[in-house]
């Protein structure tokens, strides 16, 4: 029988574009391997057809109904993840009944759920990671800071030590740990899964995460169990400027504006601001006299009862004052062809892993504005371990004040320290393309990754 894999993200565009992107990865090695991509249905913004080349197949999991109890975003993503555990199984077996399958590659959303499948199956289980390296060994060193505190880390107000990372902020851990609730008990479950795994994959590279690379290897993160091995692949990112063949006008708009002179600010497919935050933003862009791209998303439904169009959004007279030096665009521009545009000089971002690898591959400095998730500590890792990034300086409530903007604005333009940032990520963009070269890091852990399958 014809040899196969199966991949599974979770049910996130954001997930599940990188693993489009790792099964490509996989074909440009070893084109005759039959690639099973797992879909979930159960939420919106499912993977585009386009990117997926047709010698990959695409398997849309049957509806699943979802509890009246899912509330929230990260409620509904493990309840859509739990309750397609019947459709994942009867999906492998049918797989299995044609090919061989040699793995199965899930994501580390799915890890809880998908393992007991896969295990049960007794399939060799690989999870897919798509954070940084440094957020994976918080992960997995949760147990031990489990038995080291007892208190919430949103109540410490201590600097945790992680093997790998720079101290870390309690309050800056991972929002799914802040409390010791559900979302926690479900990710100290997918930490305790990790080290039982046949292999774990993650979208990041040694030269950029070389301390924490090397302390999840050497076992300083999971010291009760021997670490399976760590293939680190990436960058592996997804290049588009639109889904159709017009050219977005803001790239036309980039044409015009002076070599690395632009900053661009966009916040992830879910970063939103409060009205009052976002006319903090537009106060302290218009001081700064920088020119800007930003990418600007309606407030939460909280606080906003229609779609709102951009005048209604920005401070009065906002767009006539700087049409000379800036543009606001709603909701979504192209960001990988934004920022690999000369005009970009700096690229405000939310601090999703996606976009730091993005920046990094087209060697923008960032400034780094977390928002949720494990953002928080990707900002100390940016900021204190890369050195990428400039941090943006919040108050205690979270809120950035406009004159807090435009000072970083105005830096990560014009300031000494941006020259540092931009050569360190400058050196960073060499050093991936190096990686995912013939006998670079990547490419090896690649190499070493489909050996590990003994494929015919």
């Amino acid at each position: 029988m014809a040899e196969a894999i199966v991949i599974y993200p979770a049910p996130l565009l954001t997930h599940q574009t990188p693993m489009a992107e790792f099964a490509k990865l996989l074909l440009t090695h070893h084109p005759s391997l039959s690639i099973h991509i797992l879909i979930a249905t159960t939420i919106p913004s499912q993977l585009p057809s386009s990117a997926i080349p047709p010698n990959i197949t695409c398997h849309y999991l049957p509806a699943v109904d979802l509890p009246p109890s899912s509330t929230g975003p990260l409620s509904l993503l493990f309840d859509a993840i739990r309750l397609n555990n019947p459709n994942l199984r009867r999906a492998l077996l049918t797989i299995s009944n044609n090919y061989t399958l040699n793995a199965v590659i899930f994501d580390f959303f799915c890890t809880r759920f998908a393992f007991e499948v896969v295990s049960d199956l007794k399939i060799p289980a690989y999870c897919f990671c798509t954070i940084a390296a440094g957020s994976l060994s918080s992960l997995l060193y949760l147990p031990t800071l489990h038995n080291r505190f007892t208190e919430n880390f949103q109540d410490l107000n201590v600097l945790v030590d992680i093997p790998g990372v720079p101290p870390i902020p309690s309050s800056d851990m991972p929002s799914p740990v802040l409390k010791r609730n559900e979302w926690y008990e479900i990710f100290l479950n997918i930490s305790t899964c990790l080290p039982h795994l046949t292999g774990i994959i993650v979208n990041t590279f040694e030269c950029l995460e070389s301390k924490a690379i090397k302390a999840i290897r050497d076992g300083l993160c999971v010291p009760e169990y021997p670490m399976p091995p760590l293939y680190c692949i990436g960058p592996s990112i997804a290049y588009s400027t639109a889904d159709g063949g017009d050219v977005p006008y803001c790239l036309k708009w980039l044409d015009s504006q002076p070599s690395k002179s632009v900053v661009f600010l966009c916040f992830g497919s879910s970063g939103s601001f409060s009205m009052q935050q976002i006319k903090e933003i537009a106060v302290g862009l218009e001081s700064s006299g920088q020119r800007f791209l930003w990418v600007l998303k309606n407030p939460p439904l909280e606080d906003q009862s229609l779609d709102q169009d951009l005048n209604s959004l920005l401070p009065q007279g906002f767009l006539e004052r700087t049409k000379e030096r800036g543009l606001v665009v709603k909701s979504w521009a192209p960001q990988t062809a934004v920022l690999n545009h000369d005009s970009i000089g700096g690229f405000i971002t939310h601090c999703g892993w996606n976009s730091v690898l993005e920046s990094v591959c087209a060697g923008v400095p960032m400034l780094a504005w977390p928002l949720h998730a494990e953002q928080r500590l990707n900002r100390v890792l940016m900021v204190e371990e890369m050195k990428i990034a400039l941090p943006m300086v919040e108050s205690e409530t979270g809120f950035v004040c406009s004159t807090e903007v435009e000072k970083r604005v105005k830096e990560l333009i014009e300031s000494q320290e941006s020259d540092s940032v931009r050569q360190r990520t400058l050196d960073m963009k060499r050093a991936a393309e190096v990686a995912t070269s013939e006998g670079g890091s990547s490419r090896t852990a690649l190499v070493k990754l489909l050996e590990s399958w003994k494929l015919k």
